[in-house]
């Protein structure tokens, strides 16, 4: 089960990374909703509409995602992480995380994810190397 959702985890950042709106939109509930790092709700309709072009390799030039961690209850699993990025704007290089927290409910038998609530981490906190997953440098996968 929780390989499953690690594949899962693997696939919602891949859908990212490529702004996949068709795959991203086959693993969302129906009832999905996003809580943004500043608390916004965002409907799915939003939230897919931004995916399409969420990811810009010029802009993102490194993005990673490391530090999984997910546990299951019963029908309900939480998958969290945290991606570095490197943001690029006029030059300059900007390096921040951000946690995000996925709620997946099993409905029929399906892993879908009802709720991403991505919260800003602090300097201080930012979990170290070792615990990268995937990285990608230019929107493509590092071995």
């Amino acid at each position: 089960m929780t390989a499953e959702l690690r594949a899962l985890n693997a696939r919602f950042i891949n859908n990212f990374i490529t702004n996949d709106v068709p795959g991203h939109d086959a693993i969302l509930h129906k009832d999905f909703i996003c809580i943004s790092p500043m608390g916004a709700r965002v409907s799915r309709d939003d939230y897919l509409a931004a995916w399409a072009t969420g990811f810009d390799a010029e802009r993102i030039p490194y993005y990673d995602y490391r530090d999984e961690k997910i546990d299951v209850f019963g029908d309900t699993a939480l998958v969290r992480s945290t991606n570095k990025r490197v943001g690029l704007k006029d030059g300059v290089e900007t390096v921040s995380m951000t946690m995000y927290t996925d709620i997946y409910v099993r409905d029929g038998g399906t892993w879908k994810c009802v709720q991403a609530q991505i919260t800003p981490v602090q300097p201080a906190n930012y979990p170290p190397d070792e615990t990268i997953v995937a990285k990608y440098v230019k929107g493509e996968a590092q071995p």
